[in-house]
């Protein structure tokens, strides 16, 4: 029989990454920090991995813990997800959002799990699609609300904020053998992008195309999980908006003879004619936590004090 990864390990696991100490994890989740170090042992032995390395100076993340860390966001994601679902009442109000791939596992969780707290009662759909067709389908009244990438300075929906965007390669291996050549040096050179219709992919292919750099998809995929991992794993290098680069991943840019990427603008498109009151409250948290760009911090004002 194969093992199965216990969420309350995953949980332990992505809290130590989050804060990079033991004890900060232990704190957050209410346990000592020599519950929460069993609790990673424990979900090594499992994986059969070593996922942080411990030493005088700290804890870091090993290749294989960086390469967890994704997939365990989402584990816990979806997990959170099935139980509000089965929780909730009998009757009660709902919202369908579509939103990328990406926007749906780096930015949304948070968020989504603010609101939960505030409005346990409103079930939330999230469905995940490039922009462009999430906007189409919108107009045809499909989802409530979509938060989708526009370029910058385009019309159609509401501005939530505007987000750089970057060139990204996997991190450097020290033990490399002489000669090698890191992947941002090949030709052509090879990417690992979101499928056509992406509009990073547009503007990171338009860029190239620019300056005369030949390049070649060597992988495509709808997940931004499966684009961080092919990327990890050395397939090639891709554009991300700057939220939605892993700390695992390698910034590179003009001192690699890349070309400068335009900031993108993270949009919310709403469905016509005069929006239930659920859905009103989740197009305010989107703009108060996104676009005030206070996810992750400590401190932050109540969801119910949103207007």
């Amino acid at each position: 029989m194969p093992a199965n990864l216990d969420t309350d390990l995953l949980r332990a696991f992505v809290a130590v990454a989050d804060s990079a100490s033991f004890t900060r994890a232990g704190e957050r989740l209410g346990r000592t920090q020599a519950a929460v170090s069993q609790q990673v042992r424990r979900l090594e032995d499992t994986v059969g991995k070593r996922v942080f390395e411990r030493d005088t100076h700290g804890v870091r993340m090993t290749r294989d813990g960086e390469v967890l860390l994704a997939y365990a966001r989402r584990m816990l994601t979806l997990n959170d997800e099935v139980l509000a679902l089965m929780h909730r009442s009998p009757t009660v109000a709902s919202v369908r959002i579509g939103t990328p791939d990406d926007y749906a596992t780096m930015l949304l969780p948070e968020v989504l799990a603010r609101f939960n707290a505030a409005y346990p009662d409103v079930m939330v759909e999230v469905v995940c699609d490039n922009s462009p067709d999430l906007v189409a389908e919108i107009d045809k009244g499909r989802y409530d609300l979509a938060l989708v990438t526009r370029k910058a300075g385009e019309a159609g929906g509401e501005l939530v904020r505007q987000e750089p965007v970057s060139w990204v390669a996997p991190p450097l291996d020290p033990a490399s053998p002489p000669g090698h050549r890191p992947v941002e040096s090949l030709d052509p050179l090879p990417l690992a992008l979101f499928p056509k219709g992406c509009v990073v992919r547009d503007l990171a292919v338009a860029a190239l195309d620019g300056i005369g750099r030949d390049w070649r998809v060597a992988f495509a995929s709808k997940s931004v999980v499966a684009v961080h991992g092919a990327v990890m794993g050395g397939l090639g290098v891709t554009a991300m908006e700057a939220c939605t680069i892993p700390p695992s991943l390698r910034r590179i840019g003009a001192a690699e003879g890349f070309p400068g990427l335009p900031d993108i603008d993270i949009a919310l498109h709403r469905a016509r004619g005069t929006a239930p009151k659920p859905v009103r409250l989740l197009a305010d948290a989107i703009h108060d936590l996104v676009g005030g760009q206070l996810l992750g911090r400590q401190g932050n004002r109540p969801m119910n004090a949103v207007p």
